[in-house]
């Protein structure tokens, strides 16, 4: 039973390692017109801009808080107090979500001006990438 345990223990501790080495990567339609800077893209996903259309995730999870912490440096609550803040005052809607990786992915590739992030693993021949996150 103990030597189960402290096999479990160390199967979740590589899975967690694994999960926070994962890179996220910032995509757009390989037909964009416009390739947005990192500043640009944080403006995006902060309703700032609306150059391009971006695409975010409905759950948090681990590539969300990476793409939110090194693109906006907002946490998962201070993101929710300034949307809550756009809607309140009227200024802003938060951006339209999909289910996960492969959601962004097709929505990006359908839309010429759409913006997402997904985990690099996820990236394929229908998107461009724009730049990762370690």
């Amino acid at each position: 039973m103990k030597h189960s345990i402290q096999t479990l223990c160390v199967a979740v501790c590589l899975s967690v390692s694994a999960l926070a080495q994962a890179e996220v990567a910032v995509i757009v339609n390989p037909g964009a017109a416009k390739a947005p800077s990192q500043a640009d893209v944080s403006n995006i996903f902060l309703g700032k801009d609306k150059s391009m259309k971006g695409v975010d995730h409905k759950d948090w999870s681990a590539t969300k808080d990476k793409f939110y912490s090194a693109v906006t440096n907002k946490s998962e609550s201070q993101l929710k107090s300034y949307w809550s803040g756009l809607v309140f005052t009227g200024k802003g809607q938060p951006l339209p979500s999909v289910g996960g990786d492969a959601d962004v992915i097709a929505k990006v590739a359908a839309e010429a001006d759409a913006i997402g992030y997904v985990d690099a693993a996820a990236v394929n021949d229908s998107v461009k990438v724009l730049f990762t996150l370690p």
